[in-house]
């Protein structure tokens, strides 16, 4: 089996996190659409540049307590932008086949 470039090797999850991030282009603050332990995809429709460094934060699995990640920008298209996580979030693998729970903007 081939795999695609820069696609995530790890299953990823359905999320709807608000995550703010710091690029060349600035601080901006958009929805994380997918999450893994390995990466995450956020849909904007900001242009960001491909293959930059990147700083995240946001809430994981609960609202007062963030979690700050670094990564690089892996794939940018007109949707939005994926990123691979420098170091993997450990917590976000799936245990006996079910994913972790998370926080979802919908709940607050």
């Amino acid at each position: 089996m081939t795999l695609k470039p820069n696609r995530p090797r790890h299953s990823r999850r359905t999320a709807y996190i608000v995550a703010e991030y710091t690029v060349k282009e600035g601080t901006h603050r958009d929805v994380i659409k997918n999450i893994g332990a390995d990466g995450l995809l956020i849909r904007t429709t900001r242009k960001i540049a491909d293959g930059q460094s990147i700083k995240l934060e946001f809430p994981l699995f609960q609202f007062d307590n963030t979690v700050q990640v670094a990564g690089k920008v892996v794939r940018v298209d007109s949707d939005g932008f994926a990123v691979a996580f420098d170091e993997r979030i450990d917590a976000l693998e799936s245990k006996d086949g079910q994913p972790p729970e998370i926080v979802h903007e919908i709940d607050r």
